[in-house]
C-alpha cells in the first residue's frame, strides 16, 4: 500500500493538520492556486478544495500565502543547531532545512590529532562546544539524529577536513598520494549521506589547494552526483580568476557548480559585477550546472583571522597565535594587510573603519562588540592594526567579524539573476550580523513587496524550489502530494526583517506558521518549542 493510498482510507476520519483558503505558492515559480492542504503523519496527505473535511488542527490562511518550508544553502549552524532555544530563529524566518558543512571548514571528517585544531579554528564560527564524539560524517549525522533539531538537517564534506586527515594544516600543495587519499574520503563521506563537497578557497587549509585537487575531490562528488558548494578564491580584485578557476574546476571534474555568498566586494571593483555574472551564464550555456546563492545585505560577516594573509595560516591557529608574538613577522603581516593585493584582503579592500568586531569569546572584551577596529584602536590608543591583532592574541582567535564592502544597486542587480537563490550565510554569536535574523523575510518584504525586485511566487521559488534541486531533494522544496509537509504561512503584507547592525536580535514580522515534518514550530509568530527536525542523508528519501 503506498502512503497515499493509506492515507486515502484515513482522510475519511480526520487529517492531522488542515490548512483552509490560503494562497498556494508550490515552490516552482508559479502564481497561487487558492487551494486546501491536508496533512496526515508528517506529509501532505491532499491538495485541493477540502470544504467538509476536517482537521485535528485547522489552520484558516486567508489572506495568507502559503509556502513550502524554506531550504537555507548556506549556513553555519552545524552545531548551534542542537540548541534549539537559539537556533529557532531559523525557524522563525520559515526556514526547515538548512545545508551545513559551508566554506571546507566544518566539524567532520576528524581524527584524534584533527580534532583540537578544528575545535580551536572554529570556536568563533560554531561557538564553544567542547565535546565532539564523532570522527566521521556517518558519526557526525548520527549524533544529529540523536539530538532535538527545530529544523531539517543536510551535510557536506568538508575540503578543509579531508585535506588536513591527509596532510595536516601544512600551507603546500599536496602530493598526488595526498590528494587520492582527500578523494577517498570525500567518496567516503558521500556514500554516508553528504550532498556534495564544500571548499573555501579563501580559508585556510583550503587556500593552499590548487586546481588539480580540486577537480580531484570534486570528481569523487560527482560520482554520487553531489555538488561543489564553494566561497571562492578571491571576491575582490581578483574575483574574475577566481570565478574562472572554479568553472574550469566544474568542467574538468563534471561536477555542479555552486558558488556560496556570491558577490564582488569593494567599490573599485563593482565594474567587474557584471562580467562576473556573465561568467556564469556562459558556463551555464556551455552545459555546466551554475547556481549561486547571496544574502540580502550590503555587508559580510566570518572569522576575524580571515584578515591575514594566507601564509601566516600555516599549521593551524595555535601556531598562527605564536607568530603574532612576533616581532618581525607582526610588522610584514601589518604591512601586507595594507598593501598586499595577491589575496582576498578584507583590510586593504574595505578599510578597518568598514571592519566590525561581531562577536569574541572573553567577557573582558565584550564591549567591543559592535565597534569598528579603527574605533578600537581609538579608544585603545593604538594602530588599527596592533588593536586587531592584540584581539587575536586575548580571544585565542575566538573573533567574528562583519565587513561593510558593498552598495544596494549591486544586491539588487545579483538578486534579480534567474540563477540566484537565498541564503544567509548567518553566524551565531556576540551582535551578529543581521541576516542571521532577517535574510529570508527581508527578501519576501523589502526586495519583493517594497523594491518589487520579483513578484512574491520567483521570491519563494528561490528559497524553496531552487535550493531543492540544488541539493536533489525528492520530497522537499514543494508543495506536493506525498511530500513531506515542510510549510510556512506568511502575511504577504506585513513580512519583513526587524533585524538591524545594531540591533541585530530582534525576530521578524509576518511569518506566522511554520510546519516541519508535519508539526507546528511556529504558531502565530512564536516558536512552539516543536524539535520535529530530521537528517537527511543522500539518498535517504
Amino acid at each position: 500500500m503506498t502512503f497515499l493510498e493509506g492515507a486515502n482510507e484515513k482522510e475519511a476520519n480526520m487529517f492531522d493538520i488542515l490548512i483552509r483558503n490560503g494562497m498556494v505558492y508550490d515552490g516552482t515559480g508559479n502564481p497561487w492556486t487558492q487551494l486546501d492542504i491536508g496533512i496526515l503523519e508528517g506529509k501532505i496527505a491532499k491538495i485541493s478544495k477540502l470544504g467538509d473535511e476536517k482537521g485535528k488542527v485547522e489552520i484558516d490562511a486567508n489572506g495568507l500565502v502559503v509556502s513550502p518550508g524554506f531550504i537555507d544553502p548556506h549556513v553555519h549552524s552545524d552545531l548551534w543547531c542542537t540548541r534549539p532555544d537559539v537556533h529557532k530563529i531559523k525557524v522563525l524566518q520559515g526556514v526547515t532545512t538548512e545545508l551545513f558543512g559551508q566554506d571546507g571548514i566544518s566539524v567532520a571528517p576528524v581524527s584524534d590529532a584533527t580534532k583540537p585544531l578544528w575545535q580551536q579554528q572554529l570556536k568563533g564560527l560554531n561557538g564553544d562546544f567542547p565535546d565532539w564524539p564523532w570522527n566521521t560524517v556517518d558519526e557526525y549525522l548520527a549524533f544529529l539524529e540523536g539530538a532535538n533539531l527545530a529544523g531539517n538537517a543536510t551535510y557536506l564534506v568538508p575540503h578543509g577536513g579531508v585535506r588536513t586527515l591527509a596532510m595536516g594544516f601544512e600551507a603546500r600543495e599536496a602530493t598526488p598520494a595526498e590528494i587520492q587519499k582527500m578523494a577517498e574520503l570525500v567518496e567516503e563521506g558521500m556514500r554516508q549521506g553528504a550532498f556534495g563537497v564544500s571548499s573555501g578557497i579563501q580559508y585556510p587549509p583550503c587556500v593552499f589547494a590548487n586546481k588539480t585537487e580540486l577537480v580531484e575531490i570534486c570528481k569523487a562528488a560527482a560520482k554520487y552526483d553531489g555538488c561543489f558548494v564553494v566561497h571562492i578564491r578571491n571576491e575582490s580584485n581578483l574575483s574574475l580568476e577566481a570565478l574562472d578557476e572554479v568553472i574550469d574546476v566544474a568542467r574538468l571534474s563534471g561536477v555542479r557548480l555552486h558558488v556560496s555568498h556570491f558577490k564582488v566586494c569593494g567599490s573599485i571593483n563593482r565594474d567587474k559585477l557584471a562580467p562576473a555574472l556573465a561568467k556564469l551564464e556562459a558556463g551555464r550555456a556551455e552545459g555546466i550546472e551554475i547556481t549561486f546563492d547571496q544574502y540580502p545585505y550590503t555587508a559580510a560577516s566570518t572569522v576575524f583571522q580571515a584578515i591575514l594573509p594566507p601564509w601566516m595560516h600555516d599549521g593551524g591557529t595555535a601556531e598562527v597565535l605564536e607568530r603574532l608574538k612576533d616581532p618581525a613577522i607582526r610588522e610584514r603581516v601589518k604591512q601586507e594587510m595594507l598593501t598586499n593585493g595577491e589575496y582576498d584582503n578584507t583590510v586593504r579592500n574595505n578599510g578597518w573603519g568598514n571592519i566590525v568586531i561581531a562577536s569574541v569569546a572573553s567577557e573582558k572584551n565584550r564591549g567591543l562588540e559592535g565597534m569598528s577596529v579603527k574605533e578600537i584602536g581609538e579608544l585603545r590608543g593604538v594602530d588599527p592594526s596592533d588593536a586587531a591583532l592584540d584581539l587575536l592574541i586575548e580571544e585565542n582567535s575566538a573573533v567574528t567579524m562583519i565587513i561593510h564592502w558593498g552598495v544596494e544597486e549591486d544586491i539588487l542587480q545579483v538578486m534579480k539573476h534567474p540563477l540566484h537563490m537565498v541564503g544567509s550565510d548567518g553566524v551565531f554569536g556576540g551582535k551578529p550580523h543581521p541576516r542571521l535574523y532577517g535574510s529570508f523575510p527581508r527578501v519576501l518584504g523589502h526586495y519583493s513587496r517594497e523594491q518589487k525586485a520579483f513578484p512574491v511566487w520567483e521570491a519563494i521559488r528561490k528559497m524553496t524550489g531552487a535550493p531543492a534541486q540544488l541539493l536533489r531533494l525528492k520530497d522537499r522544496g514543494f508543495l506536493r502530494e506525498g511530500n513531506w509537509a515542510d510549510i510556512v504561512v506568511f502575511d504577504p503584507n506585513k513580512v519583513i526583517d526587524q533585524a538591524t547592525y545594531e540591533d541585530p536580535l530582534q525576530e521578524p514580522l509576518g511569518i506566522e506558521y511554520v510546519l516541519v515534518n508535519g508539526q507546528i514550530a511556529v504558531e502565530h509568530g512564536v516558536y512552539t518549542g516543536a524539535v520535529a527536525g530530521k537528517v537527511i542523508r543522500r539518498g535517504s528519501e
